[in-house]
């Protein structure tokens, strides 16, 4: 069994280590054959990475993208550059800074002995975030619930069969969100329960605003959802406010214009071609170990 391990990192290449040297560790006692693909999305700081004792991981490899796409067009590029390049029976993406936690990896392995077949998702039961996050977060899944009809209590850190990379890379929006494009694409999904780990280095570089477009982004991809329940939800506001209709009742009206305008906007974003094209934006490929151990 052949596993790639798909990191997107950018500008915490010590976090990427200490993940490495975690990696190794939890696989230290698996007879899996375990990879991994780094996506260094244009990345203005970098550090050595010290691979000697890296002795579990096959090969590791970091591609280097020319410009910075951000984080889901990298875990979406990489995808792509694995289906079209490597040899593999499943991809597990996962987050380069430790909230994603490396021993959980054994839980993917230990279920795929009886679910070969199917995709796996690390559902999050409990975060390591502030209070202000958390609060945040329950204000995500609300909306994204309100919109979609969805409730998506994943992120990257999931375990797929090849046959559904493929899936997945034949979707625009693809581009915009990989957990909701998950949810999208593929309804046979296991979970099993994931605690969202502790960063080993650096704090977040997610500001509000990087946060919200990162929602908006995730409930993007469900834009025919959003556009009939926006209807239903205006339909049924009316009918509320109808015997008393006031400049101020019709704000909540003029918020969901907005949040539909932007919506459809950011959708727009999901572009098979610019997709297609995003392996245009490798700069090089730095094989930092390969698979016969130089």
């Amino acid at each position: 069994m052949k596993i790639q391990i798909l990191i997107p990192v950018y500008n915490d290449f010590q976090s990427l280590s200490k993940l490495l040297d975690d990696i190794n560790s939890t696989i230290s006692n698996s007879d899996k054959n375990f990879s991994v693909i780094i996506i260094n999305d244009a990345s203005t700081d970098k550090e050595e990475i010290t691979i000697s004792d890296k002795e579990k991981i096959s090969s590791i490899k970091i591609i280097n993208m020319k410009t910075n796409n951000g984080h889901a067009r990298g875990i979406a590029a990489g995808l792509k550059y694995i289906f079209e390049n490597e040899v593999f029976d499943y991809v597990i993406p996962m987050d380069g800074d430790g909230e994603d936690r490396p021993e959980e990896i054994l839980k993917f392995i230990e279920l795929l002995k009886h679910e070969p077949n199917k995709p796996i998702v690390g559902e999050r039961i409990k975060r390591s975030e502030g209070i202000i996050f958390k609060i945040s977060y329950i204000i995500h899944k609300l909306i994204t619930f309100i919109f979609t009809g969805h409730s998506i209590k994943f992120g990257n850190f999931t375990c797929l069969p090849k046959a559904h990379v493929q899936k997945l890379i034949e979707k625009s929006f693809l581009w915009n969100s990989y957990s909701s494009s998950v949810v999208r694409t593929i309804n046979d999904r296991i979970f099993i329960p994931s605690v969202r780990g502790t960063r080993y280095v650096l704090p977040s570089k997610m500001n509000f605003t990087a946060l919200v477009f990162h929602s908006l982004a995730i409930i993007s991809v469900f834009r025919n959802k959003v556009i009939v329940r926006s209807f239903l939800l205006l339909f049924a506001y009316l009918l509320l406010i109808f015997n008393s209709i006031s400049i101020l009742t019709l704000f909540p009206i003029l918020f969901l214009i907005v949040f539909v305008i932007i919506i459809l906007k950011i959708s727009t974003r999901a572009n098979m071609e610019e997709f297609n094209k995003s392996l245009e934006n490798i700069g090089n490929i730095d094989v930092l170990k390969s698979s016969n151990g130089r």
